[in-house]
């Protein structure tokens, strides 16, 4: 067959890691010290990881020492050395290296010493022109083995590492995010075309949109703000079987008149039982009069809702008209604020920490501006408008019982 291959060609290609690797498995072009690989379960950071430690110790002019860091000795060995992408693996025949103890010898000569993070004071000593660190993220003590790690590489003209993880909120990825030494790399679980379908449908389809799905899937860094009102263990999903009572559709308007870049937050709740479900959220942007009046119409009918709560601080009997001229038999609940935002969002919070608030699936946006909301009433350094729309609808939904009461001794 023309253009087929013959075997030994074939097998060469399977060693050919740039002719087929993804570009996002390739190493970032720049003068970057760290690269930052974080990526979902299956996602192939840890591919890339080893084929670029085989670069360098394979290379025209052969890297070496190099630290090979993993949670434990076993897992570092099993996963980086010996795994299904680890580095024996990779090589053409004649070209792999020996394993002795906790060492990678390469027919070069090139050198790897495999390290356990769980024991960082063992990094005194040895030096390393370069590292691959695995699952920092795990890291029992995250930082001090990482600082220990950057003063043991120290050899050659450009001593560089790569970083390969599941994402989780620690210290060290902020720094080294914040590090304008750091290139970031980012892969999801289903960018990788070779997982198993059963797997993609079984678990990618299960989780996929849950903050678990985003962090072990997606490979997002999610993090909760420090202090804040809501935190992410709050969130719980609705049963498949609710049931509500009075909905509203809540609308907290854009009030400085640039229709084209301010955003009007949306949210629809219901009562179930005691507590309430959160049905949608759909926020506009960039949202004219016109525009999020006709949404929020269709969200009343949509919803069987019974009222639209809007805010009219400043838009006062313009809201109302607003939302008469797309449908005047629409009942407009008038809403002013007289407090702050957090102080309006507090009892609200409260709420969800009792239990009483469950979320209807598609919220991630809605979720991620809650745990980002700050006591200066912002949310990442803009204005919480799903916040304030979310406030206002379950205030409503809630009416008195959120008023603050004191307690007398």
């Amino acid at each position: 067959m023309a253009g087929a291959f013959r075997p030994a060609e074939a097998e060469q290609l399977l060693f050919e890691w740039e002719e087929w690797a993804r570009p996002e498995q390739l190493p970032p072009p720049g003068d970057w010290v760290t690269w930052l690989v974080m990526g979902g379960r299956g996602s192939g950071k840890t591919r890339a990881g080893a084929e670029w430690i085989r670069a360098l110790a394979t290379g025209p002019q052969p890297v070496s020492p190099i630290a090979l860091v993993g949670e434990t000795m076993s897992e570092a060995i099993a996963i980086m050395v010996e795994g299904e992408s680890g580095l024996l693996r990779l090589h053409p025949p004649g070209e792999a290296p020996r394993l002795t103890g906790n060492r990678l010898i390469w027919p070069n000569g090139a050198e790897a010493t495999v390290l356990s993070a769980s024991d960082p004071d063992r990094f005194r000593g040895p030096q390393f022109a370069a590292a691959w660190a695995d699952e920092v993220a795990k890291w029992p003590d995250a930082e001090a083995a990482w600082d220990m790690l950057q003063f043991a590489l120290r050899l050659g003209d450009r001593p560089r590492q790569v970083a390969t993880t599941t994402p989780r909120p620690i210290k060290l990825l902020r720094r080294l995010l914040d590090d304008p030494r750091t290139a970031v790399t980012r892969m999801k679980t289903a960018d990788n075309p070779c997982l198993a379908p059963d797997f993609l449908e079984a678990v990618v389809g299960r989780y996929r949109g849950t903050v678990l799905g985003r962090q072990e899937l997606d490979g997002e860094l999610i993090e909760d703000f420090e202090g804040g009102l809501w935190q992410r263990a709050m969130f719980k999903r609705a049963p498949a079987d609710f049931e509500c009572g009075r909905i509203v559709v809540a609308v907290d308007p854009p009030v400085t008149g640039h229709a084209t870049s301010d955003a009007c937050g949306m949210v629809v709740a219901g009562r179930a039982g005691q507590g309430a479900v959160v049905l949608a959220d759909a926020t506009l942007h960039p949202a004219p009069p016109a525009r999020w009046a006709e949404r929020a119409v269709a969200l009343f009918h949509a919803h069987h809702a019974d009222a639209i709560v809007a805010e009219v601080n400043q838009g006062g009997d313009m809201v109302r008209a607003i939302i008469a001229q797309q449908d005047p038999g629409v009942p407009v609940h008038e809403v002013r604020a007289t407090r702050g935002k957090w102080l309006r969002a507090e009892p609200v919070a409260a709420l969800y920490a009792r239990g009483l608030v469950a979320h209807c699936a598609g919220l991630t946006q809605l979720e991620d501006e809650l745990c980002a909301f700050a006591a200066d009433g912002r949310a990442d350094g803009h204005s919480p408008d799903r916040v304030d729309a979310l406030v206002w609808a379950l205030t409503d939904l809630f009416g008195d019982r959120l008023e603050p009461r004191l307690r007398l001794p």
